[in-house]
């Protein structure tokens, strides 16, 4: 008989995959369009509440100069889908 660790994990993985392709989609959005810029470092997606975001655009050339360039907060939908940005991200590269 499988023991509770057991059949617990298989849902975390399932949710860590969720949530890591849910991260994704969000990326691609906010990198779309901002436009990427040339030094980017990393995207950073922090799940504040319910369909709440914080995403962080860090920059820098080198890991010892990194910084956040842009930072939004973003509302989605149930398909994570963007629905408003504060503030509105706007082409900039």
């Amino acid at each position: 008989m499988p023991n509770k660790l057991q059949i617990e994990q298989p849902k975390d993985e399932i949710a860590h995959d969720k949530r890591e392709a849910l991260n994704n989609l969000i990326q691609e959005q906010v990198i779309s369009a901002l436009g990427e810029p040339i030094d980017l470092r990393d995207v950073q997606v922090k799940k504040l509440w319910d369909n709440r975001f914080r995403v962080n655009i860090l920059v820098g050339v080198n890991a010892a100069a990194v910084s956040i360039a842009h930072s939004y907060f973003l509302v989605i939908d149930s398909d994570g889908m963007l629905l408003t940005s504060t503030p509105t991200i706007t082409k900039q590269y």
